[in-house]
């Protein structure tokens, strides 16, 4: 039987992140305008650019190839979604691109929205970039076992050179932006 001594409760030590927010909000600090819209833009350009690569890509009558097509979405809406983490300075503007990326997506194409958003593929990739070092080796081979491909190095280096693709893209966005 387990004692009251076996459960641990969380003190008062959050996280570094929600610690520099914590402090940054009560000293009065806030996003500007302008970075707000910065970020609105961001994440409509990378929807755009993520539409565009979906609509080169959609012409397939092969249900294999339309199996790897449903998880390059699920690739590439992670990346943005890391991507926007990157190369927002801040919690609320990476939820702002993050909320434009999403709203974009489900204006223009309901239905790439709601296969882009796999969550179950999403914790995968998110296991896969949390262990840190070689992350675009790791998103490579999580993008081939989910191709159902696993120890493929072919389907890994095709995972691997998208993620690098698109994070490239969402670089270049935010550095257009002049968010880098």
């Amino acid at each position: 039987m387990n004692s009251d001594q076996d459960i641990k409760i969380v003190g008062d030590k959050p996280s570094v992140d929600v610690k520099r927010n914590r402090l940054l909000q009560e000293n009065g600090a806030e996003c500007t305008p302008e970075q707000i819209s910065q970020a609105k833009a961001l994440g409509k350009m990378v929807a755009v650019r993520f539409l565009e690569d979906a609509s080169d890509n959609e012409n397939s009558n092969n249900i294999d190839n339309y199996d790897m097509i449903l998880q390059r979405r699920s690739l590439l809406s992670f990346t943005a979604t890391v991507g926007f983490e990157e190369c927002c300075n801040d919690d609320m503007l990476d939820g702002i691109a993050q909320k434009s990326f999403l709203d974009t997506l489900k204006r223009n194409n309901t239905e790439l929205y709601n296969s882009s958003c796999d969550t179950g593929a999403f914790s995968f990739y998110y296991l896969a970039f949390r262990r840190g070092g070689e992350i675009d080796r790791r998103i490579g081979q999580t993008f081939a076992m989910l191709c159902s491909h696993d120890g493929d190095p072919i389907f890994q280096e095709l995972g691997e050179a998208l993620y690098c693709w698109f994070m490239s893209e969402i670089k270049k966005c935010a550095k257009e932006l002049g968010m880098i």
